[in-house]
């Protein structure tokens, strides 16, 4: 079980590994687009969109990863104070009753639009903007099954004794 769960570490550390130069690309882009404008009077739709598809991109791909480093947002009610043992609990919890089941309720709602968005190759935002919008609704299923495998990943972690269930805690 303890190889399963490094595969499925594996999955989301090679992603971030990947959409990481992303963060880099989008400022850059984001530069050239505010001296293409206020400079040279230039400007283009599409590569204003690009900036959107990539932050997008950015934020639906490494959510996995910012499970897995345990950075996610986290409401600390009972948590901070909590013991090892109920913090474990609070953790399976969360993993089984509240982000699989979602992950998979959105994957299963979001997926008919996702599908015809790409029957149709569903063109561009704006008038002049990136003609792939099928790319970009395709983060939605891609979000979804990343964070489960990323979860399923933290709960055999939790389950299995003597082991830390994010890569923070080692």
């Amino acid at each position: 079980m303890q190889r399963l769960a490094d595969i499925l570490d594996g999955i989301s550390l090679m992603t971030a590994s990947i959409i990481r130069w992303l963060a880099l690309m989008m400022v850059l882009v984001q530069f050239a687009i505010v001296v293409g404008r206020y400079v040279f009077g230039v400007n283009s739709i599409a590569v204003q969109e690009s900036v959107l598809y990539m932050h997008a991109t950015l934020f639906m791909l490494g959510a996995a990863y910012t499970l897995l480093v345990d950075q996610h947002v986290r409401v600390d009610v009972f948590y901070a104070k909590a013991t090892d043992t109920t913090r474990r609990r609070i953790d399976i919890f969360g993993h089984v009753v509240l982000l699989i089941p979602s992950m998979l309720v959105l994957l299963y709602w979001s997926w008919p639009s996702v599908r015809n968005s790409w029957k149709i190759l569903e063109g561009p935002i704006s008038v002049g903007g990136i003609e792939a919008v099928f790319l970009l609704k395709s983060l939605i299923p891609a979000f979804c099954i990343l964070l489960v495998l990323q979860s399923l990943s933290l709960l055999i972690r939790l389950l299995l004794p003597g082991t830390s269930a994010s890569k923070a805690d080692a």
